[in-house]
């Protein structure tokens, strides 16, 4: 399945009801975000079991705002409705994998005890 489109009204809901949400935070005159771009696309159709949302900046502004977007793109990754990963610049192929086996390999259970410490 290749990307969705992730606006204001279905951000939340789609990473509360899925497992494992990618989110590429875009803009169309981005060179970066174009060049990444495909190498995202490709690992949408790839990776059926996690669901990959983009969002378009420009026509998003207030939710790249919420979401304190300050360089894009933006890759955020989102376990169990929990962010677990988040870093601008684009990813090669390799990167992008190895971010996707280390989310999907990621303890919530040890990580939220992590986090109330």
């Amino acid at each position: 399945m290749s990307a969705i489109t992730l606006t204001a009204e279905n951000f939340e809901q789609t990473v509360m009801e899925n497992p494992i949400v990618l989110v590429d935070f875009w803009a169309s005159w981005c060179g970066p975000c174009r060049q990444f771009a495909p190498i995202y696309e490709e690992a949408a159709v790839a990776n059926p079991d996690v669901v990959f949302g983009s969002v378009d900046t420009e026509a998003e502004q207030q939710l790249a705002a919420a979401a304190q977007i300050t360089s894009i793109p933006t890759l955020m990754a989102f376990k169990e409705g929990t962010l677990v990963f988040a870093q601008p610049g684009a990813l090669p192929k390799e990167a992008l994998a190895q971010v996707l086996t280390a989310v999907r390999e990621l303890d919530m259970a040890e990580a939220r005890a992590a986090q109330e410490d």
